[in-house]
């Protein structure tokens, strides 16, 4: 009986590193694609309000991306912009957009509004076309990814008023994921926030 030997040879050694990194970015663009399907209809968070088992999953997908993003700073330049709500879980916020129809508006859009070299932070709900209710913060970055504030004022606007109201609390925030396009957050009660660079600067 005739007997085949074959010799094997090692495979030729091929670099990875471009691989690994159109890997990432392919896991970063899927996971971020994942959260923002997740929420497209949530109505920035009061549907999920009631929904437990898509708040769930909701979080398991911002928890694969601060996955993605835990070994990046999130407290530099990157972090001043314009940030537009896109959902939330935090309870104040949720209320004031659901109950706004009751006295004959509608919010608009929540914002933060940050700026890293100024020290400052402000939170924005408005009510076109005139209204707007923000609260003044000055912030403190304490680490990569975690940013330390206080209240120092807080307005409520009309057309052609101004009440303002007195500052309360403190608190701190960390950016878990941030990009070109998009923020995600968890706050110090463990409150979630994801929001977006809106197509304008905020201005009071």
């Amino acid at each position: 009986m005739a007997t085949c030997h074959c010799l094997l040879l090692p495979a030729p050694f091929k670099p990875t590193s471009k691989i690994t990194c159109s890997s990432i970015t392919t896991q970063s663009q899927s996971a971020k694609q994942n959260l923002l399907t997740l929420i497209s209809d949530q109505h920035r968070g009061l549907k999920t309000q009631n929904d437990p088992i898509k708040r769930s999953s909701i979080i398991q997908a911002i928890d694969a991306m601060a996955d993605l993003g835990k070994d990046t700073v999130t407290t530099d330049d990157s972090l001043s912009a314009t940030w537009r709500l896109l959902w939330t879980t935090e309870k104040e916020q949720l209320f004031i957009i659901e109950k706004a129809p009751l006295f004959g508006t509608q919010a608009g859009d929540v914002l933060q509004v940050i700026d890293v070299e100024k020290r400052t932070l402000n939170n924005v709900i408005t009510f076109p076309p005139d209204g707007v209710f923000f609260v003044r913060s000055s912030i403190e970055v304490s680490s990569s990814q975690r940013v330390n504030f206080r209240f120092t004022s807080a307005v409520l606007r009309g057309k052609n008023w101004e009440i303002p109201l007195p500052p309360f609390g403190q608190g701190w925030f960390e950016s878990l994921y941030i990009d070109e396009e998009i923020r995600v957050v968890k706050d110090i009660r463990g409150d979630y926030l994801v929001v977006d660079k809106a197509p304008y600067a905020w201005k009071e």
